[in-house]
């Protein structure tokens, strides 16, 4: 059951109860200090259009449309932390938490989830990483994620490695046929593409994560029947991963174009918009 809340995530966390949830993943906005657009576009079959695509073959494109949202806080610690207490408050005793931010406030929003859920509560920092998009001249280009994964009780918590998705060996002559076939279990660094500009996963909303990651972080830190939240909820695709493995999610966005694009996206699906 997919349950989407539209309004200010902090006036929803206050009126859910305290210990309800068994995990929580939020993509909070990044504070590029920019407005986060995204366009959408029509494209169709034109031997004199004005995009080439696979095999040669020829297309038109128009725009029909756009998202966005402002990504700039004066004070991003002051607008997190509220909410990343009332997180702590709405999980349950065994529940696990996953910030998923970039190289502008990974840092500091480390140090303050340290002060909110003890130091002994990080389990880990992964790393996203992708190889897509504009390149700097200027400096190394940031190509990558980083997601901080914190329980609520440092000693129980939800990790089922069963479950995760299995790798290739980069090197498969120097492991057994057996190793082989069943692949390598993922490190805390995760290489996966971004959403394609022109896949059918695609939503048009900007910042979309890709389905793969998201569904590693359900299959593993949860359990069939769990009730997840995302408070950041933009594309739904957090939401769209739990639904898919059998889990109950809670979502929130106050974006209007975001509920726009959930409702499109869990059309004939189990989910409920309050």
């Amino acid at each position: 059951m997919i349950t989407v809340h539209r309004g200010d995530n902090l006036d929803v966390l206050a009126r859910l109860r305290a210990g309800t949830f068994d995990f929580i993943y939020i993509d909070p906005p990044f504070n590029t200090g920019k407005e986060q657009r995204r366009a959408r576009l029509l494209t169709s079959r034109d031997d004199t259009g004005n995009r080439t695509g696979f095999g040669g073959k020829r297309y038109s494109t128009k725009q029909v449309g756009s998202s966005g949202y402002a990504d700039k806080f004066d004070n991003y610690l002051a607008f997190l932390e509220p909410r990343l207490l009332e997180a702590r408050r709405v999980l349950r005793a065994r529940g696990g938490l996953m910030v998923h931010l970039d190289y502008r406030e990974v840092h500091y929003v480390k140090v303050m989830l340290d002060e909110i859920f003890g130091r002994e509560s990080f389990k880990n920092e992964i790393i996203w990483a992708y190889d897509y998009g504009a390149r700097t001249t200027k400096k190394w280009s940031a190509k990558h994620d980083t997601i901080l994964w914190y329980t609520k009780d440092p000693e129980r918590f939800t990790y089922r490695a069963d479950e995760s998705d299995r790798l290739p060996y980069m090197a498969p002559g120097l492991v057994t046929p057996e190793k082989r076939a069943r692949g390598k279990m993922p490190t805390d660094t995760w290489w996966h593409t971004i959403v394609s500009p022109t896949g059918k996963e695609k939503t048009g909303y900007p910042t979309q994560k890709p389905l793969g990651i998201l569904e590693r972080i359900v299959k593993v830190h949860t359990k069939p029947g769990d009730k997840l939240l995302d408070f950041f909820a933009g594309s739904g695709s957090f939401g769209d991963a739990a639904d898919k493995h059998g889990r109950d999610v809670v979502l929130v966005d106050s974006n209007a174009e975001a509920i726009r694009v959930m409702k499109a996206r869990f059309k004939g699906r189990e989910a409920r918009f309050v």
